[in-house]
């Protein structure tokens, strides 16, 4: 795993250039990202071309989340973790549940620790001793220090190693050219992309100089063994020509979607096409159900508005009993318009007569649980567990399901839903509670064969 003391401090470069070093050397690497995170899963696979998905022990707890590790690194040689945050920082900030280092210590990986370096001397010492310190399971294993000059690096590398028996593994220099900024992770077009591939393959190059990937390979073949129980997920009735379509929104636009939620719905008998609300003027020929993720409509407003067979091809699915699942990007995207930063409107599917429009702060953040007030997709009285992240708000949020912070316990209404549609801003996980997923897949195939009714009698 390779975490740091927080946010900011260089891992998500590190971890990049990692799995470029390791794909360059013919490794066959699996990458996983802790938390609800949809961009650096996305970026280690568009960018470096390597399979990633998320683990989130808030999600789904201490034994799924290794067996979901486990199914995630079948016929890899090994895998890179990036945590989240700040080793220690889970629920709330203060709960270990939920943390890089929870995560760690259910999958047995050790950790390696990037530290920015920028602005210190000395006083890095004790800041890694604390760390250390606190690691009441060992793990940390490794100690890579982060925008510090090579000359610096060999003075305080030794001291480090000196003073606290930890190997100090390498360092990245302070370079524009490795510096990743925020909005390269959030766009999707081709010359980002390209920009961001040149970026990456350049820190690569410079980690390979500066870093001891011998070493670090040899603390991931330290790694002990995990039990596997075997309880892998099987899909059904793959190759069947009659299982349920459903069609899945996936461009610039509608980009965030996790991994195992896609599979979760193959494993319950779902077919999946995707379709882009961009580009195409219709929906895939044969499809019984929607999955409109989220994503960043608010930056192709216009290009979407202009859709108009789009638009009127998803109000028309939806008038006809199409089942349907929104999160945030696709719960807006059926909106009457979205209002951007701007002030100019743009018209979306016009499903809701209401209006999204930003706001200059996050509306709402973080972990939630999810319940029904009347069950629909879920058996009565069980919850679905999820993440919010959003500036953009609705003027109709729905009062369908009650979301509950797991650390406050402050609940709130969300939610616009009925026996075929579950409409909002959360993030939903599938894994959390697989029921979802296997209702989602069963509307799908009630739709299916009411539309086979309709044709053949």
């Amino acid at each position: 795993m390779i975490a740091a003391p927080k946010s900011g401090s260089g891992k998500t470069v590190i971890t990049c250039a990692l799995l470029q070093i390791l794909k360059n050397g013919g490794y066959q690497v699996a990458s996983f990202k802790c938390g609800p995170d949809y961009i650096d899963p996305m970026f280690h696979e568009k960018v470096i071309g390597v399979s990633s998905k998320n683990l989130d022990t808030f999600f789904t707890g201490e034994e799924q989340t290794r067996q979901l590790f486990l199914n995630g690194i079948v016929e890899k040689d090994l895998a890179v973790l990036e945590g989240v945050m700040g080793l220690y920082d889970g629920l709330g900030g203060i709960r270990e549940e939920g943390s890089s280092y929870h995560l760690a210590k259910v999958t047995g990986t050790p950790i390696v620790l990037v530290v920015d370096a920028k602005g210190m001397g000395r006083s890095i010492i004790p800041m890694i001793a604390g760390f250390l310190d606190y690691d009441r399971a060992h793990l940390i294993r490794g100690v890579i220090l982060n925008r510090i000059s090579k000359r610096y690096y060999e003075t305080i590398r030794l001291l480090i190693e000196d003073e606290l028996k930890v190997p100090v593994l390498g360092f990245l220099p302070e370079k524009e050219e490795l510096r990743i900024e925020s909005r390269h992770l959030g766009l999707m077009m081709p010359d980002e992309l390209n920009s961001v591939k040149e970026r990456l393959q350049a820190a690569a190059e410079e980690l390979q100089k500066t870093a001891s990937i011998e070493k670090v390979m040899k603390i991931a073949e330290a790694a002990g063994e995990l039990q596997n129980d075997g309880a892998m997920g099987t899909a059904k009735n793959v190759g069947k020509p009659d299982r349920p379509v459903i069609a899945v929104a996936r461009d610039e636009a509608f980009c965030f979607y996790y991994t195992d939620n896609l599979a979760l719905l193959k494993e319950n008998g779902a077919e999946i096409i995707y379709f882009s609300p961009l580009r195409d003027s219709k929906l895939p020929k044969r499809c019984h159900a929607l999955y409109l993720g989220g994503g960043y409509p608010e930056l192709y407003a216009k290009e979407l508005s202009e859709n108009n067979e789009m638009r009127t091809a998803v109000r028309s699915a939806v008038e006809n009993g199409m089942p349907v699942v929104a999160e945030c990007g696709g719960f807006m995207y059926l909106h009457s318009a979205i209002i951007d930063r701007e002030g100019v409107r743009c018209d979306m599917a016009g499903i809701l007569p209401e209006t999204c429009y930003y706001n200059d702060k996050l509306v709402r953040f973080g972990y939630i649980e999810l319940q029904e007030k009347q069950s629909h997709f879920l058996p009565e009285g069980e919850t679905i567990k999820g993440h919010e992240f959003h500036y953009y708000d609705s003027t109709g949020n729905g009062k369908d399901a009650i979301a509950v912070k797991p650390v406050t316990g402050r609940t709130y209404s969300c939610m616009i839903e009925d026996e075929k549609h579950f409409w909002g801003f959360p993030h939903l996980y599938y894994p959390s509670n697989p029921a979802f997923a296997k209702s989602f897949v069963e509307k799908a195939d009630i739709y299916k064969r009411e539309m086979e009714q309709e044709l053949y009698g």
